[in-house]
C-alpha cells in the first residue's frame, strides 16, 4: 500500500460525528430553497447563511461537514440558465465556504466533504428516490466525472478532504461513480445509499450487493446510508458490515414523514430520541453518525453526546 493509500484509509479515523440537514436548516434561517437548484440557490445568493449553518454544526460537535453543493451540476445549472462554468465555480465556492467555517475552530480537526448528489437530484423531480432514470450508463459516468474533475483539480481552500456521493439509489449509479472516479486514484470518497426498507436501496437492489461493489473502489474510505428512515438503521448497518470492513456511515432523516398531498411534514423528529437511537447505531457497528433531512444542530449535539460516551 502506498503512502497516499495509507493516508486515505486513515482519513475517517477518529471521526465519529458528521453534520445534519443543510437545506432544511437554511430554510429555518429564512432562505428560499424551493427553486430547481434547491440549496444551491442559497449558495449563489446568501453565502453567509451557508457559513452560519456550517458553524452551527461544528459548534454542535460535528467533526465533518458536507458542502452546500448537493444540487450543483453542469446539467442542472445549464437547465436553469446559469451555465456550466457557473456550476464549476459553485462547486469550488461551496468548499471555500465550508473551509472558512472550519477555520473559525483552529483547535478542532474538521473535515470538509464535497457533497455530490445523484443524477436524479439534477432532474429535480424526486428521481433519486426511485432511481428509474431515462439515461444510459455512459451519461451517468459523465455526469459524475464532470464534478469530480473540477474538485480533483482544486487547490488550497477550494480543495475538499474527500468527496461525499450521497443519496445514491441504485447499483448502476454506484458502478458509474466508480468508473467516473477511476482516473483519479489519489482521491478519497464515501458512497452513501438511500434505502426503501431494511435490505434494499431505492431502486430495488440489495444494499449488500451495492456496498460490495462500492467497497471495491480504491478511493472509497467509507460506505453508508442517508436520507432514510432512522428505524431502518440497525438492519442496514448489519448489511453494510456483512460485506465490507470499510467504516460504516449512517445519517438518516429525522424520522418525520412527508405528506405530498398536504405538502407538509408529519410526525416528530425529537433530538433526544435521535440521540438515543444514535447510541444504538454506534453499538450496532456504525463508526460515523450524523443526520439528513430535517435534522438540526440540536440533533447533532445529541449524536456528539452519544459519541462522547463511547470514548468515556
Amino acid at each position: 500500500m502506498t503512502e497516499r493509500s495509507h493516508e486515505r484509509e486513515a482519513l475517517l479515523r477518529g471521526v465519529r460525528v458528521i453534520d445534519g440537514g443543510l437545506a432544511s436548516e437554511l430554510e429555518y434561517l429564512g432562505a428560499r430553497i424551493d427553486g430547481p437548484l434547491w440549496s444551491a440557490h442559497v449558495l449563489e445568493d446568501e453565502p453567509e447563511k451557508v457559513v452560519a449553518v456550517h458553524r452551527a454544526y461544528i459548534e454542535a460537535g460535528a467533526q465533518c461537514i458536507a458542502t452546500c453543493s448537493y444540487q450543483v451540476s453542469r446539467m442542472g445549472y445549464t437547465e436553469s440558465g446559469l451555465g456550466a462554468e457557473r456550476a464549476d465555480a459553485a462547486l469550488l465556492r461551496a468548499v471555500e465556504l465550508a473551509r472558512s467555517a472550519a477555520a473559525e475552530f483552529p483547535a478542532r480537526r474538521v473535515l470538509v466533504a464535497a457533497s455530490l448528489g445523484p443524477y436524479g437530484a439534477a432532474l429535480h423531480n424526486g428521481a433519486e428516490y426511485h432511481g428509474n432514470y431515462n439515461c444510459g450508463f455512459g451519461e451517468l459516468v459523465e455526469f459524475h466525472r464532470q464534478r469530480i474533475a473540477v474538485l480533483a483539480g482544486a487547490r488550497g481552500a477550494q480543495s475538499p478532504d474527500l468527496l461525499a456521493f450521497e443519496t445514491v439509489p441504485s447499483l448502476e449509479e454506484a458502478a458509474a461513480i466508480g468508473e467516473a472516479l477511476a482516473p483519479w486514484p489519489e482521491l478519497a470518497a464515501w458512497i452513501s445509499f438511500t434505502c426503501r426498507d431494511g435490505q434494499h436501496v431505492a431502486h430495488g437492489e440489495t444494499l449488500a450487493e451495492c456496498a460490495g461493489v462500492a467497497a471495491g473502489f480504491p478511493q472509497v474510505v467509507g460506505i453508508g446510508v442517508n436520507c432514510t428512515q432512522p428505524a431502518l438503521m440497525p438492519a442496514l448497518i448489519a448489511a453494510l458490515r456483512g460485506v465490507s470492513g470499510k467504516p460504516v456511515l449512517v445519517y438518516p432523516n429525522s424520522g418525520e414523514g412527508w405528506d405530498a398531498e398536504a405538502r407538509a411534514w408529519t410526525g416528530k423528529g425529537d433530538p433526544a430520541s435521535f440521540g438515543a437511537m444514535a447510541a444504538e447505531w454506534y453499538a450496532a457497528g456504525a463508526q460515523v453518525v450524523g443526520g439528513c433531512c430535517r435534522t438540526r444542530p440540536a440533533h447533532i449535539a445529541q449524536v456528539a453526546e452519544a459519541a462522547g460516551r463511547l470514548r468515556g
